[in-house]
């Protein structure tokens, strides 16, 4: 029998502390494990605990790992051995502060050895409730707050828990929420997905079924997503859905990234460029911070550009005609044979497909 995990991400510590202890009383029969980044100490730290105390505690020296690959290679390992004990009936698995759950899922829904042990029942965001729009849409970053996981982390807040969110089965504010930021959590988050306002919300039998679908959660976190978006409903909450089969121009987007990448909005998608056509570069944006980057080829499909903004109050009128600014004429469309676009620094050479 698979024993049922529960992944537990999000960016505030007391928002997911008292999730955490929500959880390990209302899921019978679980053990919850903790990891916690010590950034100035270099050191990660295990934590195992039951309703009958602490465990095991264990630490984990950072100074010369990858804090991604260490984190990995110790929860992965931790939570088989768990599992195989067969002591618990579930296991509730509090990442460290800032970390992502994506991955983690990938690893352990995907690996057929672990899937004999193993199985995601659900991953829940946990959100502190009194600043969910600043924390989302505001320019913080994470070592502002002292939430960094290395001394290297320039992540920004709402970047971090955007893609937090639009990851979840479940979000979890940790007390009631003004109805607008409400709406802007529901807005990014994947259509079905459950928002709670208290840990003492959540049903935990519908937390160990079968909530985490690996495939669905996979579609509505791609960058080259295709289909609808729900109108969104929620009053005060606004969302513009950018479209176009054309590339954008890349000397016009390096100069004018502002149009679309700055402002108290979330902002993610994909985007080709004529000089880069095989590539499937994604967008990623929030609060003024944009991160792009590479994560594929187009392969048999037709390539496109969509960017989806999200944001509250009123939607600023500058969005669709500079998204159109930024695309490719149709006076354009040739001599795109370059040695370079300007984007080396952020997507790597130009690689031309023989």
């Amino acid at each position: 029998m698979r024993v049922p995990v529960v992944l537990l991400a999000g960016v505030d510590p007391h928002a997911m502390a008292a999730t955490t202890v929500g959880l390990q009383f209302d899921l019978p029969g679980t053990v919850a494990v903790r990891h916690h980044i010590d950034v100035e100490r270099q050191l990660l730290t295990r934590t195992v605990s039951d309703v009958t105390g602490v465990l095991e505690q264990h630490e984990v020296e950072l100074e010369h790992a990858c804090v991604s690959c260490a984190i990995r290679e110790d929860i992965v390992p931790t939570l088989e051995r768990l599992a195989r004990e067969g002591r618990w009936q579930s296991i509730v698995a509090h990442l460290p502060v800032g970390a992502a759950p994506a991955h983690l899922c990938a690893v352990i829904s995907l690996d057929t050895r672990l899937a004999r042990f193993l199985r995601i029942s659900a991953v829940v965001t946990a959100m502190g409730a009194a600043h969910p729009v600043r924390d989302l849409l505001g320019d913080d970053l994470l070592a502002e707050r002292g939430l960094h996981s290395s001394h290297e982390d320039r992540r920004g807040v709402g970047e971090v828990l955007g893609s937090m969110v639009e990851h979840a089965d479940v979000v979890v504010l940790d007390g009631p929420a003004d109805p607008v930021a409400r709406g802007l959590v529901e807005a990014l988050a994947r259509p079905g997905v459950l928002v709670v306002e208290g840990p003492s919300s959540l049903e935990s039998a519908l937390l160990t079924d079968r909530l985490h679908q690996h495939a669905a959660t996979a579609a509505w976190t791609e960058p080259a997503r295709t289909g609808r978006l729900p109108r969104v409903m929620a009053e005060g909450v606004w969302q513009v859905d950018l479209r176009s089969e054309r590339p954008f121009h890349p000397e016009r987007l390096l100069e004018s990234l502002d149009v679309l990448g700055t402002g108290a909005h979330r902002s993610r998608g994909c985007f080709w460029l004529p000089s880069r056509p095989d590539r499937v570069l994604h967008w990623d944006g929030a609060g003024g911070q944009l991160s792009v980057g590479a994560c594929g080829t187009w392969g048999s499909r037709a390539p496109f550009t969509r960017i989806v903004v999200t944001g509250v109050g009123v939607a600023p009128p500058q969005l669709r005609p500079g998204f159109g600014d930024l695309l490719l004429r149709s006076d354009e469309t040739t001599g795109w044979q370059v040695a370079e676009d300007g984007f080396e620094p952020w997507l790597g050479p130009i690689r031309r497909v023989a």
